[in-house]
C-alpha cells in the first residue's frame, strides 16, 4: 500500500457488497477524487463476532475472496484486509482511529450515516469528528441512500425466505454461490438429469430450500436445495445443480451458480417417474421464464 499520499477511507465489514454499500464506496471515491488522493476500503477478513464467540455461526453472503472481488469491481483499487482481535474489540474510538491513521495512512475517514465503532460505542459523529481534529484526519459522515436503506441483514433474510428477486434487488446483482464439485448419487444421470453436486464454504449462506432457476456461466439451469425425499437421501443435504445443454464432466471443478428465481418447494413423489415428469416441468418453466427475462432487456 502507497505511503506518500493519505487515503480517502471508510471501514465496515461489507457483506455482500449490497446497494447500500456501493452508494457509500461511491461517496468515498468521489471525495478521494476532489482531494486528488487514493481511495481505500478497510474490512475484515472474519467476522467480528465470531472471533469474539467462537460458537458464532455467520450465514454470509460472501466469502472473504468473493467481497474482495465485488469491492474492487466497484473501482476501488485498494482494499485493506483488516484482521479484527479481541484487542482491537477493546479499543476506544480514538484509538481505533489512530491505528487507522498510523497503519493505513487514512487522511479523511468517511463514516456511514449511522454506524458506530470503538469499544464506547455510545460515541457518535460529534465525537469522531473532535477525535480526528487531534489526530489530523478529516471526518466525513457519508449521506443516507436516497432509495431508502438497503442491508446485508435484509437480503439475508430474503434469501432464507426463498425470495430471489427482493434479495438480487437488495444486492444489486444475482445472488451466487461458489463451490467444488463432489461426488454425489449418479441418480440424476439415470433419470435424465444429471447434477453437478456442490460443496461450499462453511459459513456461506444457503438459500431455503427448493427448486431455483439459475445460471452457471453462459448457461442456463436449475438447482435443488434440500434432502431429496423421493430418493430417501436422509438427513444430509445437497446442493445439485443440472445444467442445460452441458455435457462436461465438471467434477473437481469450481462452478459458480447465479439465483434468478425461486421455482418450487422441494416435494416427495410417489416415484422415480413421478420425480421426472417433474423435472421436466421445471425445466420448461426455467427455459420460458428466461425467454421473458430476456425480453425485458430489449
Amino acid at each position: 500500500m502507497e505511503r506518500q499520499n493519505k487515503y480517502v477511507a471508510t471501514i465496515g465489514f461489507f457483506d455482500g457488497v449490497h446497494q447500500g454499500h456501493k452508494f457509500l464506496i461511491r461517496q468515498v471515491m468521489n471525495e478521494a477524487s476532489v482531494r486528488g488522493m487514493k481511495a481505500l476500503i478497510v474490512t475484515f477478513p472474519t467476522h467480528p463476532r465470531k472471533v469474539l464467540h467462537s460458537d458464532y455461526q455467520p450465514n454470509l453472503l460472501t466469502t472473504c475472496d468473493e467481497k474482495v472481488a465485488l469491492l474492487k469491481s466497484t473501482g476501488v483499487v485498494d482494499v485493506a484486509l483488516m484482521d479484527f482481535t479481541h484487542d482491537i474489540s477493546l479499543m476506544t474510538a480514538e484509538e481505533f482511529m489512530k491505528l487507522l491513521r498510523d497503519e493505513y495512512n487514512v487522511g479523511v475517514l468517511v463514516i456511514g450515516y449511522d454506524h458506530r465503532f470503538g469499544h464506547n460505542r455510545e460515541e457518535g459523529f460529534d465525537d469522531y469528528v473532535r477525535h480526528g481534529q487531534k489526530l489530523g484526519i478529516e471526518v466525513i459522515q457519508a449521506n443516507e441512500e436516497p432509495e431508502g436503506k438497503y442491508s446485508s441483514t435484509a437480503a439475508r433474510k430474503a434469501l432464507l425466505e426463498g425470495d430471489i428477486y427482493a434479495a438480487n434487488a437488495i444486492l444489486g446483482y444475482p445472488y451466487f454461490i461458489e463451490g467444488s464439485v463432489v461426488k454425489g448419487f449418479h441418480v440424476g444421470s439415470k433419470i435424465g438429469y444429471p447434477t453437478a453436486n456442490l460443496s461450499l464454504p462453511e459459513d456461506k449462506l444457503v438459500p431455503k430450500n427448493g427448486v431455483y432457476q439459475v445460471r452457471v456461466g453462459n448457461n442456463l439451469g436449475m438447482l435443488n436445495i434440500g434432502f431429496r425425499p423421493t430418493l430417501n437421501n436422509g438427513p444430509q443435504l445437497s446442493i445439485e445443480v443440472h445444467i442445460f445443454d452441458c455435457e462436461t464432466d465438471l467434477y473437481g471443478e469450481t462452478i459458480r451458480v447465479e439465483f434468478l428465481k425461486r421455482i418450487r418447494d422441494e416435494i416427495k413423489f410417489e416415484s422415480i417417474e413421478a420425480l421426472q415428469l417433474q423435472l421436466a416441468e421445471d425445466e420448461k418453466i426455467c427455459r420460458i421464464l428466461w425467454s421473458l427475462q430476456i425480453m425485458s432487456f430489449i
